[in-house]
């Protein structure tokens, strides 16, 4: 994929991104990857997700909803990206609020090499064992800096680490990126970070290794420069903006990531 025209690239390629999704988000998370360019696939069943990866071109975990039958799946789809070399993003929902959640992302971590791994500041630091407290799948402030933790895990797991948040930061434990597209609607619909890992899942389609920190840096600005054009198109609220934000990344183009993106460059 050329990273200087990735949106381009993406409609032009029609890339296949597996999505082990949560039954929250499905939808959306498969609507935003039609508007974006992409061809969504939503298996869950175990007997048939590893056939699925062999078509992909790239694999998103979600650990929302979890069951035990589903985290069979999640790791079934791992293990056989990481055979086939397909970039595997994986977005820990919640993996701070119970024992589950904590026992099924550990048992992930161990098993599968990850290309990606996006969440929030209290789920990216549950994963490396800082201790802080969440309620639900939100949040909370904390004296440890999100650029300290992004970090730390990149680091630590040894792939790019994104923290989702008012400003956005990427790090592969060497560079690390702050992005601040978006709009605050975004924390008023359900699912917009899983839709956020669909997107990077995109963007690292059929892209070398070396390349991916860059190509989700342009997937984090892509997502948040969509969320700022639906709200200048007129949205009334969350409701309109969920539908506008589809309408905008599907018009979204590779001029407007270049001049309007607001990202820079915070370690080296």
């Amino acid at each position: 994929m050329d990273l200087n025209h990735p949106i381009q690239n993406i409609r032009k390629m029609n890339p296949l991104i597996h999505n082990i999704t949560n039954l929250v988000v499905a939808n959306d998370v498969a609507n935003t990857l039609l508007a974006i360019g992409a061809s969504p696939i939503m298996a869950l069943a175990v007997e048939e997700v590893e056939e699925v990866v062999t078509l992909a071109d790239a694999v998103v975990l979600n650990l929302g909803t979890p069951t035990p039958q589903r985290i069979d799946s999640l790791l079934a789809a791992g293990k056989k990206a990481n055979d086939l070399n397909v970039p595997v993003i994986f977005d820990p929902v919640g993996v701070g609020a119970t024992h589950f959640r904590q026992t099924a992302a550990q048992q992930l971590l161990e098993s599968v090499d990850f290309s990606v791994i996006r969440g929030n500041t209290a789920e990216i630091a549950s994963l490396i064992g800082v201790h802080r407290q969440s309620k639900g799948v939100d949040a909370l402030d904390s004296e440890e800096l999100p650029v300290d933790i992004a970090e730390r895990c990149a680091r630590d797991l040894n792939c790019i680490v994104a923290i989702s948040g008012v400003v956005d930061i990427v790090s592969d434990g060497h560079a690390t990126y702050s992005i601040h597209n978006g709009d605050s609607l975004l924390g008023r619909i359900t699912g917009s970070g899983c839709m956020l890992s669909g997107i990077i899942g995109a963007f690292l389609s059929n892209m070398a290794s070396t390349d991916w920190l860059t190509a989700t840096v342009k997937a984090h600005c892509a997502f948040g420069i969509a969320a700022e054009k639906a709200v200048a198109s007129g949205v009334s609220g969350p409701g309109t903006f969920r539908a506008g934000l589809i309408d905008a990344l599907a018009d979204l183009t590779d001029d407007e990531l270049t001049h309007n993106h607001r990202m820079e460059k915070i370690n080296v």
